[in-house]
């Protein structure tokens, strides 16, 4: 399903681990703010001074940051264009995270600090998104301060969940003014090699029939004291995933990481209508226009055995939906 924007004129700053040496290769240059591109490190053991380290934010090892922006900006598949949630958004790489895809809170705070002062200097008079596919165990007072300031100062959060299931959501997630997101997924996507046609020929019949969709097992639930928001697609996505340095390839990841992006296209449609949006007004429209998803369970069809349930804790206010929340905004 089709929205008329784009994501024309909003930054979407991705804190995450960077990109890979050949995202060119991935993605259109001038969708890439390279003047603002970042990586920050140190801050070893929480007391340590955070470094900026000049270029590294494109020699990723990991590809879990360009795998999320693929989810923002679409992809170059071997040739063939993959859409994304927001293509003409201009993405921002703050990379946080080492080659590990972990990293220590001083360093995600700067890394947030950072994108307020982008927001507060060159980028006053454009909508600010960041993406947050990565979290904690608690909330680390560094990061409750610089996401409070970013919120103070206009800029909207978005964060995973986490994938801790049961045991409860992941920080900055469940930290109430971050737009938070757990992960959903599609019956079809397990279907589709069984009926002989791949991902990328098959497509969802009817986008508002909810018996087609589950919250994964892995997704994090909300425990008393969290706030979980909506959910979003963050099963068997598809994107650029290299294992090999310098080697074209992609693969399916699943996680709430997956999820997060998905919902930080949908905020930069939503801030491109209405630049003066605030987090507060953004989240209260998303969950407002989520297609509600009742508590419910599946049966993995690969083994035809295994049970995939969910409750009320797993779902926040429903599926997110752009057309919805876009027809929302006056």
């Amino acid at each position: 399903r089709q929205v008329v924007y784009d994501g024309t004129g909003v930054y979407v700053a991705v804190l995450d681990t960077g990109l890979l040496d050949s995202w060119r290769q991935y993605f259109p240059e001038e969708r890439i703010a390279e003047e603002y591109a970042i990586a920050f490190g140190g801050g070893g053991g929480e007391v340590g001074t955070v470094s900026t380290q000049p270029e590294k934010w494109q020699h990723d090892q990991n590809s879990h940051g360009t795998h999320v922006t693929s989810t923002i900006l679409g992809y170059n598949m071997i040739g063939t264009p993959v859409n994304g949630v927001a293509p003409m958004a201009t993405v921002i790489p703050v990379k946080v995270l080492n080659q590990n895809g972990s990293g220590w809170s001083s360093v995600v705070a700067r890394g947030i600090e950072y994108v307020t002062e982008l927001k507060e200097g060159p980028l006053a008079e454009s909508p600010v998104v960041i993406n947050m596919s990565l979290g904690g165990s608690e909330l680390d007072a560094m990061e409750k301060a610089a996401i409070d300031y970013a919120i103070s100062k206009g800029v909207i959060i978005v964060a995973s969940a986490g994938n801790s299931g049961a045991a409860g959501m992941g920080y900055p997630g469940a930290y109430e003014p971050v737009i938070s997101v757990a992960a959903s997924g599609w019956l079809g996507e397990w279907y589709a090699p069984a009926a002989g046609a791949w991902w990328y020929a098959v497509d969802d019949p009817d986008p508002n029939v909810t018996d087609l969709y589950y919250i994964t097992d892995f997704s994090s639930r909300e425990l008393l004291g969290q706030d979980l928001d909506v959910a979003a697609p963050g099963s068997w996505i598809v994107g650029p995933y290299q294992v090999n340095s310098g080697q074209i390839s992609y693969y399916f990841l699943g996680g709430t990481s997956m999820a997060s992006p998905h919902v930080a296209g949908i905020v930069a449609l939503m801030v491109q209508k209405n630049p003066a949006l605030t987090a507060l007004e953004a989240e209260g429209i998303l969950e407002s226009t989520a297609l509600y998803l009742a508590p419910g369970s599946v049966i993995d069809p690969y083994d035809g055995v295994t049970v995939i349930s969910w409750g009320a804790d797993a779902t926040g206010a429903g599926l997110a939906t752009a057309d919805a929340a876009l027809n929302a905004i006056p």
